[in-house]
């Protein structure tokens, strides 16, 4: 196994589990691997939203009413 420290007990459907063994086997990588990858990419994920809410949160803000309104003045719907 490469470096993973951490022990943690994971439950999968039994589909998803087989899933997971067999793009383990076929890609020589463990379950462990490709779980924690899994969790990095969703983690990396959350963080680039957190950003872009960061960025966007002098904006200003409309109503979903103010919105459509806007969309039908020019034409969108």
């Amino acid at each position: 196994m490469s470096n993973l420290s951490k022990r943690s007990t994971i439950y999968f459907e039994p589909t998803i589990h087989q899933a997971l063994k067999m793009r383990a086997a076929s890609t020589q990588v463990s379950v462990s691997e490709l779980v924690d990858e899994a969790v990095r990419l969703l983690m990396r994920e959350d963080q680039e939203d957190l950003q872009a809410i960061s960025e966007r949160v002098a904006e200003e803000e409309i109503s979903y009413e103010a919105l459509l309104n806007d969309l039908k003045t020019r034409g969108k719907i």
